[in-house]
């Protein structure tokens, strides 16, 4: 009998199972901070599954030059610093803290599993598996099927991100035309005149800035633009104690634009207007918002580029033209076409976090996965009623438009408000990694009256933004 024969048979199931409190199913950065929350607060066992052969999830499709856009400070787990805590010196983010390669991401996931969950006894891995509808974990590689008996299974997987070495390019591209994931840029970009940038969001962005950076002329790319995006300004989400005052006043800042705003194009233009957001062309309304993240330099050296298309998706690449929703480009037939059209991560509709003994991990404070998965551990660690566990993990889906960013704060703020008012929840943020500012102020001493007068503004107008907030988007 072959294999092939023998795997269908069932010949090479294993029937021992996997005996764990809690099945978590995904090993990237949500289902990571939450296993290592749990292993932190609980004595439970764990069964640790994924797809991939080695923990940090879509990191490892990641292309080879992609940073994280926020400070290392806000990303990882818990228990396990990410990067060294120091500012850079040098290059785009020169002055402000460190924003950690995909290379130290993957190094950070996978050193908390080897030298942390895994001699701890109570973590089993599983890379390279599936879990199927039965809970039986089955091995990408060898077939092999083994039952598993969790107290919990924990659906780490649910918010799914698409990126685009994972998947072909959503258009037609003709024979002989070369179109290629940004993961292989530093390969392809030497033997090409000029580069086509496909989609400006995060890693549109990214590609461009390498382009430049690695001594490409901005004149020779063309940056096919379908949406503008907004983007948040990177001197408002430090760290360090030095940045709180300006953290407080960006917080503030949101707040009284949504509590002040008569539209949510009147809202952004009062973000804009005080430095909460930015966008690459000020001549061009943003219709898109994905909390991205950019600092000045980088602001500048993006605008550098001319050769802007906005003329919606792309239909098609033809040999010597470009075809978009509202038009078509004629093209130089040697150029390299960069596809960064994938959305990050997908839309998927909100549901509750706990359901009986099943936990479906979402974002609760919005665009902060690591600070999401590691709240929620805590919660299931430390409560029992189902309701009040739901009640402090609202989902906050990740927005797409600023309408979105304005009716989903209606749910931020109203997550804030439930963690402010339960004096454990407050208590265990205060001595988390993952939040720093809430650990900074309460570690002020009162004399800090900058800070404490933007922490007053934003208590004034939090509920009148709230309410604000859920008129606009009933609009």
């Amino acid at each position: 009998m072959a294999d092939s024969e023998k795997l269908a048979a069932g010949e090479y199931t294993t029937r021992q199972p996997i005996e764990a409190d809690y099945l978590i199913i995904g090993a990237g950065a949500v289902g990571m901070a939450f296993a290592d929350t749990l292993l932190s607060e609980t004595q439970a066992t764990i069964a640790l599954v994924d797809r991939r052969h080695r923990p940090g999830g879509h990191w490892n499709d990641a292309y080879p030059y992609v940073r994280l856009h926020q400070p290392s400070a806000y990303y990882g787990v818990n228990s396990w610093p990410l990067g060294s805590g120091e500012k850079d010196a040098t290059g785009l983010n020169k002055g402000f803290y460190e924003l950690a390669s995909g290379l130290e991401v993957l190094s950070h996931f996978d050193q908390v599993l080897r030298r942390r969950f895994l001699p701890s006894g109570r973590v089993q891995y599983f890379p390279m598996s599936d879990v199927g509808p039965d809970l039986s974990v089955s091995s990408l590689v060898s077939g092999e099927r083994r039952p598993a008996k969790p107290r919990k299974v924990v659906d780490a997987s649910y918010q799914k991100f698409s990126v685009p070495s994972a998947r072909p390019p959503p258009y037609a591209v003709a024979p002989g035309v070369a179109c290629a994931p940004p993961n292989d840029l530093p390969r392809m970009a030497r033997a090409y005149r000029d580069y086509v940038v496909v989609g400006a969001g995060k890693t549109g962005m990214d590609a461009c800035v390498w382009l430049m950076e690695n001594g490409a002329d901005p004149g020779r790319i063309r940056w096919i633009m379908p949406r503008d995006y907004w983007l948040l300004d990177r001197a408002g989400v430090q760290p360090g104690q030095e940045f709180l005052a300006s953290i407080a006043r960006s917080v503030a800042d949101q707040v009284e634009a949504l509590a002040k705003g008569r539209s949510v194009d009147d809202v952004f233009a009062r973000l804009e207007g005080c430095g909460v957001v930015k966008r690459i062309d000020v001549a061009v309304k943003p219709t898109a918002y994905h909390c991205a993240v950019i600092g000045q330099a980088e602001l500048e050296l993006l605008r550098r580029i001319v050769d802007i298309v906005r003329l919606g998706r792309v239909i098609r690449i033809d040999a010597d033209q470009i075809v978009l929703e509202r038009g078509a480009v004629a093209m130089n037939r040697d150029s390299l076409y960069i596809d960064c059209s994938a959305s990050g991560i997908t839309a998927t509709p909100s549901k509750p976090v706990f359901e009986g003994n099943r936990i479906t991990l979402q974002i609760v404070r919005m665009c902060q996965p690591a600070f999401s998965g590691a709240l929620i551990a805590h919660v299931e660690a430390a409560y029992r009623d189902e309701a009040e566990k739901n009640r402090i993990c609202t989902p906050v889906p990740p927005p797409d438009t600023p309408a979105d960013w304005v009716r989903l704060m209606a749910i931020e703020l109203a997550n804030r408000a439930c963690w402010a008012a339960n004096e454990e929840i407050r208590a265990w943020q205060a001595r988390s990694r993952l939040d720093i500012f809430v650990r900074q102020i309460a570690a002020l001493n009162g004399t800090e009256t900058e800070v404490f007068k933007e922490l007053g503004r934003y208590g004034r107008l939090a509920a009148r933004a709230a309410a604000n907030a859920s008129l606009l988007s009933a609009n």
